[in-house]
């Protein structure tokens, strides 16, 4: 009975999650990029980073607020105890048992812990620029998961079909060749084109599970194992030049802000350690109450008084401190500078692919219309007799290589497109 219940158990968790595992995901791009916003762990973890980041003005922020804490002491001492050594203190010490409450309250410390606000403010925006580009990246690999999958599909598809024209060609001419018509020469060289696009429509099945199990990885469900997906409209032609998009990648790119957001941190962080050498005035008070106790101690106590303390030596830390956080300050300039020059680098590569890729789809469809004659007019001149079979694989070969690289040109220049638009700081 035992068993039998055990089987049912893993039986009723095993075929849903089976199921879900086969079911097909129909989807377009946008429908992609969304579920992966929701899903994909690193999106999540950059926005949860964020988050914790926002707390630390908060946290800093409450030094300006009043202190309130609640004591209760209860003291027995021999009597005329009195401490003799250690640091400055009252000596005498009293039998009681006493409650009360106390607080401290910041006055100023001349601009410190408003500095060191800023700076946290600072950071926490360089966090949230940070989940962005984090946000970015992954729409990018979905972007580019999306389109290799399409292109995995479309490449088998032209797979199947060679294979399909190819075992027709073989089959016609083994029957010829059986009616004394054609040489067994010609049957070989059919085979062996068979053979090869056998060949590669399982390349391109291989490929096409590869494409499903990266777009499933990209969108936050890797158990998937199926999908639908819609053709996007071809984008638009890529500008005249790059002059304009390079203002914009600048201007978008939310890793160079977050570096901006960090530089500025480290300034205001200068501008704190710079401050540890001003005093800071504080001021606190006392009151409880004493129900038990010596002669001496009234029932009830109370004070208030105000601090105020002078840094005046400390071995140089303060100074250290300082200098430390002006050459951070330099260096989170210095990294600006530089990944805004590699931002410009990547921006000019990624309209020369897309610009490239542009002039390919035009270029591939013609090559695709002319191999395409070239067959037909081989295949005319074979049945006449007037070709030879390598002429004919040849152009069964050429066609085949066409129409991959127009599905491919295709593809590519999406990719590319998307790539363009992460490097202008246009995808989010």
């Amino acid at each position: 009975m035992r068993r039998i219940y055990h089987i049912c158990l893993v039986s009723a968790l095993w075929f849903p999650l089976r199921a879900q595992q086969q079911d097909t995901l129909h989807l377009t791009l946008h429908q992609a990029e969304s579920i992966a916003i929701q899903n994909n762990p690193q999106v999540s973890a950059a926005r949860f980073n964020a988050e914790a980041y926002r707390e630390i003005p908060k946290e800093l922020r409450s030094n300006y607020q009043p202190t309130v804490f609640g004591s209760v002491t209860g003291v027995g001492a021999a009597d005329g105890s009195r401490i003799a050594a250690g640091a400055l203190n009252n000596p005498i010490i009293y039998n009681r048992f006493a409650s009360g409450i106390g607080v401290s309250q910041l006055i100023t410390d001349f601009g410190r812990t408003a500095n060191l606000i800023g700076s946290a403010q600072s950071r926490a925006a360089a966090q949230q620029e940070n989940s962005n580009a984090t946000r970015a990246n992954v729409l990018l690999t979905v972007d580019s998961a999306y389109f290799s999958l399409l292109r995995a599909q479309s490449v088998l598809q032209v797979a199947q079909q060679t294979v399909t024209a190819r075992q027709l060609v073989a089959d016609q001419i083994s029957t010829l060749a059986q009616n004394g018509l054609k040489s067994q020469l010609d049957v070989s060289f059919a085979n062996v084109n068979l053979a090869d696009a056998k060949l590669l429509l399982a390349s391109a099945e291989n490929d096409l599970q590869a494409s499903k199990a990266n777009l499933a990885t990209a969108i936050g469900y890797p158990n998937q194992r199926d999908f639908v997906l819609a053709d996007e409209p071809m984008p638009d032609a890529p500008p005249a030049d790059d002059r304009s998009l390079l203002a914009e990648a600048v201007n978008n790119r939310p890793e160079l802000a977050s570096l901006h957001y960090e530089e500025e941190a480290a300034n205001r962080y200068v501008k704190a350690e710079r401050d540890l050498w001003m005093p800071s005035i504080s001021t606190v008070a006392s009151i409880g109450l004493v129900p038990m106790g010596v002669a001496e101690l009234q029932n009830q106590y109370g004070a208030v008084g105000v601090n105020v303390n002078f840094p005046l030596f400390n071995g140089g830390l303060f100074k250290a401190r300082r200098t430390e956080a002006e050459f951070r300050a330099r260096t989170a300039e210095e990294n600006a500078k530089d990944l805004q020059n590699r931002i410009i680098r990547d921006v000019q590569v990624a309209y020369l692919n897309a610009s490239t890729g542009y002039e390919r789809l035009s270029l591939t469809l013609k090559l695709l219309e002319q191999a395409r004659l070239a067959l037909d007019l081989a295949q005319s001149r074979y049945n006449l007799g007037l070709g030879s079979i390598v002429e004919l694989s040849q152009a069964q070969l050429n066609l085949t290589s066409a129409q991959i690289a127009n599905t491919n040109a295709r593809y590519d220049y999406q990719t590319e497109w998307s790539a363009l638009q992460f490097q202008i700081g246009a995808l989010r």
